[in-house]
């Protein structure tokens, strides 16, 4: 597949490696292509790798993920062209975060709304689907861990769209998703990420992720 990233940070660039060592064609979309960090990003991730403006990236990808910074997720959006968008499998990767107090941080939309929500009004034509905004950039791609594989969350209203995510996930090295239900979900996926980040400090690690036991 063709591959759009929007954001050229830790989590873009680290599913930006992961698409492109499963053969697919990534372009990450930044303000700056010239970066020290994705220029050896480029390099590592092979021919198969590119770098282009958000609007590039937008238009490159069959499938775009966003992976922006939570608070300029909208504006990347604008600077991409909402159009690029329509009718693609958008997987929304973001978190709205707020770190104004400090850590841990807090929400700056949440229980009643969601930056997945958000995304999808901005963009009515795109099937958004929100996925691994609940791991961190490390255990993104083949999550292979001591007391074994963990459970992924996702969020979406179009069914064929999280079946093309279910796809990509298991390409990763993940199990079946667990879908907790339409793009509202994505309230309970965001909320999830300030505990998640409590969790990880009193653990003293980030390699932390969610399962599901059964009996």
């Amino acid at each position: 597949m063709k591959i759009g990233i929007l954001g050229s940070g830790d989590v873009g660039r680290a599913l930006g490696s992961g698409f492109a060592s499963h053969g697919h064609d990534v372009m990450i979309g930044t303000r700056t292509t010239s970066k020290p960090e994705l220029v050896k990003w480029q390099k590592a991730a092979g021919k198969r790798a590119s770098l282009g403006t958000f609007a590039n990236a937008a238009a490159h990808g069959e499938v775009l993920l966003l992976c922006t910074r939570g608070d300029v997720t909208e504006a990347a959006i604008e600077l991409a062209g909402p159009k690029n968008f329509d009718g693609k499998v958008v997987i929304d990767v973001t978190n709205p975060l707020d770190f104004s107090k400090g850590m841990p941080p807090s929400l700056f939309v949440g229980t009643t709304d969601s930056l997945g929500e958000r995304i999808q009004r901005k963009l009515p034509k795109a099937k958004v689907v929100k996925c691994f905004n609940i791991v961190s950039n490390e255990t993104m791609i083949d999550p292979k861990m001591k007391d074994g594989t963990p459970d992924m969350l996702i969020a979406g209203n179009d069914a064929g769209a999280k079946k093309a995510v279910a796809g990509i996930l298991k390409e990763f090295g993940w199990g079946d998703p667990i879908d907790v239900g339409g793009i509202d979900g994505a309230r309970w996926l965001e909320a999830w990420t300030p505990l998640w980040v409590r969790i990880c400090q009193a653990v003293d690690s980030w390699s932390v992720a969610f399962r599901v036991l059964r009996s």
